[in-house]
């Protein structure tokens, strides 16, 4: 989606990429701190990360987890990696006694030749511990957090996805471990989407397939109403890790993370953020009223105003950070009480 443009200094600047992406505020990330400093085992980002449920997340165990589907090769529609990946997602699901639930659909593809083809999304619910109805201001509410597992279809050499469908899925199978191991006080649902990338090139009618199906299946399903509230994951691998002011997300909810990102001792990583709007997962479903927001990093290049990884080969395993993606998923879980309400 195009929003308004703004300038940065007397130079507007706007940047259109085929995730969609529009700069608003380019704030520049040339004075920050060299990279290599993310460790969330340093005290500052131990500050307050007391909950058992935060402190479980480790960012080798969501590393080990991109090794393994990046070994699978491209994961495209259409490829037997992404098959080897959704079968990989609900294998580790098991493993960890939960119980995956698939929703399959197809993607209408314009592709000439994938067209039509069969798609999966995957869920799993974890319950909560209290007593449904024991919050009456907010009741029998689910939390979702969600990400893709797809690839990109690239001119040249292999898309390997690391950061790009791989940490979403990295970190929210460690979270998944996590939410089994420290069950919450309130129901989590994570949300696992197939089919996020464009075939050709990014339009409405070519792109988040996954999301799209499933917040109509929200809809049809009568489900809708019980979403209190959806942060998808995307893009949380970047050695030089920082977050977006994602325009399209809801101002409460991205706001939710800021506070939980200070509590962890690591305010800077949403400082002087620049206000984007991208279409991504999280967008379907602000479209259809839940509150939403994309948890994401989309200057993903060897420099901190850099973007050159994205969408190329470069995007791998040694351009990944597992403290980056620590931080990312103790992030998430510590927002997770805040999530239910809107704080009034």
């Amino acid at each position: 989606m195009i929003g308004p443009r703004f300038s940065h200094g007397a130079v507007p600047c706007a940047l259109f990429l085929s995730l969609s992406l529009v700069v608003g505020a380019c704030g520049s990330r040339s004075a920050e701190p060299a990279p290599g400093t993310l460790s969330a085992t340093d005290p500052a980002s131990q500050a307050a990360a007391v909950n058992p449920l935060v402190t479980c997340f480790r960012g080798e165990n969501a590393y080990a987890h991109i090794a393994n589907i990046v070994a699978f090769g491209t994961r495209h529609l259409g490829t037997p990696g992404i098959d080897q990946t959704r079968q990989y997602i609900e294998k580790t699901l098991r493993q960890a006694q939960l119980v995956p639930k698939q929703h399959p659909f197809t993607a209408h593809t314009p592709h000439p030749e994938i067209g039509s083809t069969p798609c999966l999304n995957i869920s799993v619910d974890i319950p909560g511990t209290d007593a449904p109805g024991t919050d009456a201001a907010a009741p029998d509410k689910i939390v979702i957090f969600s990400g893709h597992f797809d690839g990109k279809i690239i001119d040249e050499g292999i898309f390997w996805g690391a950061n790009d469908g791989g940490s979403s899925t990295g970190v929210l199978l460690e979270m998944a471990r996590c939410l089994q191991r420290h069950p919450p006080k309130r129901p989590v649902r994570l949300v696992f989407f197939d089919a996020e990338e464009s075939l050709l090139d990014w339009t409405d009618a070519d792109s988040l397939y996954g999301s799209k199906n499933y917040a109509a299946e929200l809809i049809s399903t009568g489900e809708k109403n019980r979403i209190a509230a959806l942060v998808n994951i995307d893009m949380v691998g970047d050695p030089r890790l920082r977050f977006e002011d994602e325009q399209h997300s809801t101002a409460w909810v991205m706001q939710a993370l800021r506070d939980a990102a200070t509590a962890l001792g690591r305010p800077e990583l949403f400082a002087g953020g620049r206000r984007v709007h991208i279409e991504d997962d999280h967008l379907p479903f602000v479209r259809i009223g839940i509150p939403a927001a994309n948890l994401i990093d989309l200057n993903y290049g060897p420099g901190w105003d850099s973007n050159a990884w994205w969408h190329t080969a470069n995007d791998n395993l040694q351009n990944i950070s597992k403290e980056s993606l620590e931080i990312s998923g103790r992030i998430a879980l510590q927002a997770l009480p805040s999530l239910y309400k809107e704080p009034q």
